[in-house]
C-alpha cells in the first residue's frame, strides 16, 4: 500500500454508504424523531394546560378575594349599622324611661301637693269649728245666756275673721 491508497475513496461505498445514511434517517425519523417529538409536544402541552390552569386559579382566587373582601366589607357595614340602630333605640328608651320617671314624679307630686292641701284645709275648718265652740261657749258665758242660730252664726264669723287678720 502505498502512499495514494490510504485515501482511496470507492464510489460504490461512498453511495451504498450514503444511501444507508438517507434510508437510516428515514427510518429513524419515522420511528424515532415522530414519536419523541409527539412525545415532546404532548408534554410541552401539559406545561401550557398546567400553566394555564394555574392561571385560572389565580384568577378564580383573586376573584374570591375580591367578593370575600366585599362580603367581609357589607358585613362590617352592616354590623357598624345594627350599633348604631341599637345606640339609638337605647337611646329612645332611655328618654322614653326618663320621660315617664319625671311624668310619674309629677303626678306624686302634684298627688302629695294635693294630699297636703286637703289636710291643710281639713285640718283649718276642724279648728275653725273648734274656735266656734269655743268661742260659742265663751260668749254664752259672758252674754250669760243663749244665743240663737242667727246671732251664733254672726258671732262665730266676726271671731273667725278677726283671728283671720290676726295671723
Amino acid at each position: 500500500m502505498g502512499p495514494g491508497e490510504f485515501l482511496n475513496i470507492n464510489f460504490f461505498t461512498a453511495l451504498f454508504t450514503l444511501v444507508n445514511t438517507v434510508v437510516l434517517f428515514f427510518v429513524l425519523k419515522k420511528l424515532l424523531f415522530k414519536p419523541v417529538m409527539k412525545v415532546i409536544d404532548d408534554r410541552q402541552k401539559e406545561i401550557d394546560d398546567l400553566y394555564a390552569d394555574a392561571g385560572n386559579a389565580r384568577e378564580n382566587a383573586q376573584a374570591m378575594e375580591t367578593e370575600y373582601r366585599q362580603k367581609l366589607e357589607a358585613a362590617a357595614e352592616t354590623t357598624e349599622q345594627m350599633v348604631k340602630e341599637a345606640t339609638v333605640r337605647g337611646q329612645n328608651r332611655e328618654e322614653e324611661i326618663i320621660r315617664n320617671a319625671n311624668a310619674q314624679a309629677e303626678a306624686i307630686r302634684a298627688k302629695a301637693e294635693a294630699d297636703a292641701l286637703r289636710e291643710k284645709n281639713k285640718a283649718i275648718n276642724e279648728a275653725k269649728d273648734e274656735i266656734s265652740q269655743i268661742a260659742l261657749a265663751i260668749a254664752g258665758k259672758v252674754v250669760g245666756k243663749n244665743l240663737d242660730g242667727e246671732d251664733q252664726s254672726r258671732l262665730v264669723d266676726s271671731f273667725i275673721e278677726e283671728l283671720g287678720n290676726g295671723v
